[in-house]
């Protein structure tokens, strides 16, 4: 690799009045409706429900919508900001505050992060058609373009829309697109694109302008190594550039493949050449990402016990906000689920009217009905990924209310709900994923599974106590005046048989050692573990917890302290083996980074096969001392920061905020491979910042480690800014120069945002 000094142009229609009409929607019927706007009724509650005009603007990433308030008369929303479009009344909103009559009127506009959904009614079915098509497609399209914006922000800097750009709109145009550059630079700037020296740009010039401000330096050196044939890069060369800088395994077939896919000059096409916008083209896509894209699929064995996988896991689902005031509702286990989350915990108390609640008890947390939430559970848990869920209840219900909640589970989820065991006998492990669309309950039972197949009754149980509530009377229990454990006092419960008998192979036991569990445990009894118990087990005994999970299902979940909703380091309980460790996904943080890019892999199917030195019987595997093992693969990870491209503001508000970017790449696993190594920053550039920096990394267990890389704004007084953020394994990385996509804190695509590095993952020598 060489410091890279050259620039690339890249072409790409502009038209003289910055018409930013997405491509392939010219003419679109649905989008002309949008432009046009109407008036749709917004619906807040039972009692605020208010008719609002609403149209797409011009630049058609921008949506205005009416107000009523008093120092808010007009406001807007990016389509940015919306993650998607819901049809009919598929929300929490409207489910409360609309009659079913009114379905085919209804739609929703779901946002991104925290903000509240949008509900709305139309006036007819034929404009909610086409209020959520046309909705859809401007979403799709700016999926597929990654510079609309800079469109919509030459819009905004043409001030007096008069189609021209002047040097003074120039510079405000600068400083949207987060480049900070001195007056001289800019009139520079200027005065190489005024060609007809009128003191403004238009048409071919503005063309001009936008050509000099995307070059890419980096491209062209990398191009130009490669490219030997007539100044551009044959078949043969881009084959060779696959081979030995990208090391993928290729053919000439594949050269052809990418030329046909990504080349968009006809006459170059022709002769199977590729010209740099068509590589630069073939760099941003998926096969010059850094995710492979044989992982973006399921390439995983399916047909393992399930304790076999790490899954994807939620802990509170129910909230929006922290655990003590804030809000519970239904569309956090719709955002869980659509993230591929596969195991939810719902915890269930005695509500009014006879109909039980959810909502995290004896605190200010507002209450959503236990039957509501089974409702969007079954609507969405199967939208991202086909692989059965795990219903995770706290019951701390009476009796009456219990057999609700089975009435409720069995009618609304039907035949998807595991209601027995899937043998004919006594099952000896448990099921594997490929239990597609299937939901199995976790929670108390009154007797060993085989009594399904001896027929006998327990009735109804002596007290038992929630499994949460167990381990915390365990771990808070004190110590009296004669230093013995003073029991402490339980808030037991009854336990229905019709609730019962729903729990297959989740049931809930208490812990009470390695020794014990694996002497009188089941295979299908599991116990869940508070953060520190588990933590201190990780630490202590991790060898044994390892052979714990192996036959047996884990679950941590976070200290009750956490009363903000924070999460913990899910890496050490990963090393363990625990499957379940279950965190609050409404909580943006590192560690929800780390288990988005857990699960980023294998199809984000919400499992994923751990590693078969934590499988197999009789491994010697620890962490914490790495002894030798097949589970050392000693690899060294090389990593070239190059440059990023069009980071976003962290403050938008502020014209003069611009970032001063540095990049941090994270690797998280077993002790010995944790590591952090930063770049220097670059100031006053968030649009095409530069650094050309290498570092490198010893990884002892490839399989386990963790990559992230986390771009941030540098301040010298304060804790930096948190500018994007991407994580995935390590194995599911490509060598070579790769695009590396950007996420806001909350998970969230950023739109145009990336890195460009170069990687290299090397047996160690």
């Amino acid at each position: 690799m060489q410091l890279l000094k050259v620039r690339v142009r890249v072409s790409v229609c502009l038209t003289s009045d910055l018409c930013v009409t997405p491509l392939g929607l010219e003419g679109d019927v649905d989008l002309r409706f949008l432009l046009v706007g109407g008036e749709l009724l917004k619906v807040k509650s039972s009692s605020w429900k208010k008719n609002r005009f609403y149209k797409l603007q011009e630049d058609c990433t921008t949506m205005w919508h009416e107000s009523h308030r008093t120092f808010k008369r007009n406001q807007t929303f990016s389509i940015d900001d919306v993650d998607s479009v819901r049809k009919g009344r598929q929300s929490e909103g409207l489910q409360k505050h609309t009659e079913a009559h009114v379905e085919d009127l209804c739609f929703s506009i779901i946002f991104k992060g925290r903000r509240r959904n949008l509900d709305l009614v139309a006036a007819s079915v034929e404009e909610a058609r086409q209020w959520v098509n046309g909705l859809e497609k401007i979403l799709s399209n700016m999926k597929k373009l990654n510079r609309h914006w800079i469109f919509n922000c030459m819009r905004k800097a043409d001030k007096n829309k008069d189609n021209k750009i002047t040097l003074k709109e120039l510079k405000h145009f600068l400083r949207q697109i987060n480049i900070e550059v001195d007056d001289m630079y800019a009139e520079v700037l200027f005065a190489k694109c005024d060609k007809s020296n009128s003191g403004s740009l238009e048409g071919p010039e503005i063309k001009h302008f936008y050509d000099l401000l995307i070059y890419r330096e980096e491209i062209d050196v990398i191009y130009g190594k490669y490219a030997t044939t007539g100044e551009q890069m044959s078949v043969k060369n881009l084959l060779n550039f696959l081979l030995n800088e990208q090391r993928e395994v290729a053919s000439m077939e594949d050269a052809v493949r990418l030329i046909e896919r990504y080349e968009l000059d006809d006459s170059a096409k022709q002769k199977n050449h590729m010209t740099k916008d068509g590589f630069l083209m073939y760099l941003q896509q998926e096969e010059g990402s850094i995710l492979n894209p044989a992982h973006k699929e399921v390439f995983q064995d399916m047909s393992q016990p399930i304790n076999h996988y790490f899954i994807s896991s939620s802990h509170n689902t129910y909230l929006m906000e922290d655990q003590l005031k804030g809000h519970s509702s239904t569309e956090a286990y719709i955002k869980a689920l659509m993230k591929s989350c596969r195991c939810v915990e719902l915890d269930c108390w005695d509500g009014p009217h006879g109909e039980p609640i959810i909502y995290h008890g004896h605190t200010l947390t507002s209450k959503v009905l236990f039957k509501d939430v089974i409702k969007a559970i079954k609507e969405y848990a199967f939208k991202t990924s086909e692989y059965p869920v795990i219903l995770s209840l706290e019951n701390h219900c009476t009796l009456e209310q219990q057999k609700l909640m089975a009435q409720h589970m069995i009618s609304i989820l039907g035949s998807a709900l595991l209601t027995s065991p899937l043998e004919d006998q006594m099952p000896t492990a448990f099921p594997s994923p490929q239990l597609k669309g299937r939901f199995i309950i976790k929670g108390k039972r009154l007797n060993k599974l085989d009594a399904v197949y001896s027929n006998t009754s327990p009735g109804v149980e002596e007290d038992c106590v929630s499994e949460e509530d167990e381990a915390a009377e365990t771990n808070n229990s004190k110590t009296d005046s004669n230093g013995q454990k003073a029991k402490p006092k339980k808030s037991k419960i009854k336990l229905a048989k019709e609730l019962s008998d729903l729990v297959i192979y989740c049931k809930s036991v208490h812990f009470s050692g390695f020794e014990h569990a694996k002497d009188n445990q089941a295979f299908y009894e599991m116990s869940s573990f508070k953060e520190s118990k588990a933590v201190n087990l990780a630490e202590t005994a991790v060898n044994a917890f390892i052979h714990h999970n192996m036959t047996k299902l884990s679950r941590i979940y976070p200290a009750g302290s956490r009363t903000d909703s924070s999460n913990y380091d899910p890496v050490p309980l990963w090393n363990a083996g625990c499957q379940i460790v279950a965190l609050n996904f409404q909580t943006p943080s590192k560690e929800m980074d780390l288990n988005q890019g857990r699960f980023r892999s294998n199809g984000q199917s919400g499992y994923v096969l751990k590693p078969d030195f934590q499988r197999y019987p009789g491994t010697e595997f620890d962490p914490v001392t790495l002894t030798k093992g097949p589970w050392l693969k000693h690899k060294n990870f090389h990593v070239m920061v190059i440059s990023a491209q069009q980071l976003p503001k962290i403050n938008k508000d502020k014209c003069k905020s611009i970032v001063d970017p540095l990049v941090k790449v994270e690797i998280y696993g077993v002790p010995a491979d944790t590591c952090s190594k930063e770049t220097r920053s670059i100031e006053n550039n968030g649009f095409n910042p530069m650094w050309n920096e290498t570092f490198q990394f010893d990884i002892h267990v490839p399989e386990l480690a963790l990559v992230r890389f986390l771009v941030e704004d540098y301040d010298s007084t304060s804790q930096n800014d948190l500018i994007g953020q991407y994580c995935l394994p390590l194995t599911s990385l490509q060598n070579g120069y790769r695009q590396v996509p950007l996420l806001t804190k909350h998970g969230d695509v950023i739109p145009s945002a990336g890195l460009f590095v170069h990687l290299m993952l090397l047996d160690s020598k």
